[in-house]
């Protein structure tokens, strides 16, 4: 790179090399200049406010970059499905947004593979993270203003090479199957609280109930009813309670009985240690334990946006759920804006 410095006062018609960035503490913080911008009489008093008693004039070499084509390049290759950006770089950095409401999703091995390449960045959201659409997910950036082109295209390589790092993968809206297991409640010698909590949840991811049945400690009452409902078109079901060690806990027999495949019983989070995920044919099972009726956040509210975004979890996402899966049990729940869930 050739560099040379003029003073601010010779500067007038040459264009800016770089964004000049302005801070007013609370106030203010961005570019007061972008690059390109070509410097007129009325800017020079600004720009020595600015501090910019010199500017600079660059000429790149053949193998140089400036950062905002670099930043182009590397968002370009990290945008994968349903992750767009739709302004160019300021100073130097470009946001990344999703493109649809859905579950944003992080090749994380891949991230850090990008981010090892020397001067290039890529922040993200923690992925997992549901998002609406416009959110910004990520943002990135080359770090000097003028970089060797070889680092550039090596990081933007690793990118394609998976297809973008980053994916926001919109949620199916799910006719959702709901059976409430419990002699209590079907017996109508307690009020069911577990529908109404279910419906809120699956109605905040646009899924709703499609059929609601209840059931008594009965393996094959619970087998007949998870059959009914697969007759009636539910695409997923949810199957409460009997889901712990009790001699009566009969929910696990009852949905292995209607033919479940794929049974995984327990996972690395509490609360929700005792979830049960299986499969029906191509309908997603889960077993949802009573601790969905004590507390506001449990293991179901990290699983059910994945089953909705297409993934299978099975043993090992569950066991990967562990780091990051226990709940502080806060006095106010802040989540989503809190540690739980975010190690999965």
């Amino acid at each position: 790179m050739k560099l040379k410095t003029i003073p601010v006062e010779k500067a007038v018609g040459l264009p800016l090399a770089h964004d000049i960035t302005e801070i007013r503490p609370g106030v203010f913080k961005g570019a007061a200049f972008r690059r390109g911008h070509t410097v007129c009489e009325q800017d020079i008093c600004h720009l020595q406010k600015l501090g910019k008693n010199r500017l600079y004039v660059i000429e790149l070499e053949p193998d140089e970059i400036h950062e905002d084509e670099a930043a182009a390049i590397l968002a370009d290759a990290l945008a994968g499905e349903n992750v767009v950006w739709d302004e160019g770089p300021r100073e130097g950095k470009i946001k990344l947004k999703a493109a649809v409401d859905g579950l944003f999703s992080v090749n994380v091995p891949a991230l850090a593979a990008f981010n090892m390449v020397e001067e290039v960045m890529c922040a993200t959201l923690h992925t997992g993270t549901l998002v609406q659409k416009g959110a910004l997910v990520a943002a990135t950036r080359a770090i000097p203003l003028v970089m060797k082109r070889a680092p550039v295209e090596r990081a933007a390589a690793i990118a394609r090479a998976h297809g973008g790092i980053l994916s926001v993968r919109a949620l199916r809206r799910a006719k959702a199957g709901v059976i409430i297991t419990g002699n209590e409640v079907y017996h109508g010698l307690i009020q069911d609280r577990f529908a109404p909590i279910l419906a809120h949840k699956l109605e905040a991811l646009g899924s709703a109930i499609h059929v609601l049945r209840y059931a008594p400690d009965s393996a094959e009452a619970i087998r007949d009813a998870v059959g009914e409902a697969l007759r009636q078109g539910a695409d997923l079901l949810l199957v409460t309670g009997g889901m712990s060690v009790d001699p009566d806990d009969v929910t696990r027999a009852g949905i292995a009985a209607a033919g479940a495949q794929a049974i995984h019983y327990g996972s690395a989070v509490l609360p929700g240690a005792m979830i049960l995920t299986a499969r029906i044919g191509a309908v997603p099972v889960l077993g949802v334990p009573a601790c969905a009726l004590h507390h506001k956040v449990t293991v179901l509210d990290l699983i059910l946006p994945r089953i909705l975004a297409g993934d299978e979890i099975g043993k090992t996402q569950l066991a990967l759920m562990g780091h990051g899966g226990l709940c502080r049990d806060c006095p106010q729940c802040a989540y989503p804006h809190c540690p739980f869930g975010k190690g999965c």
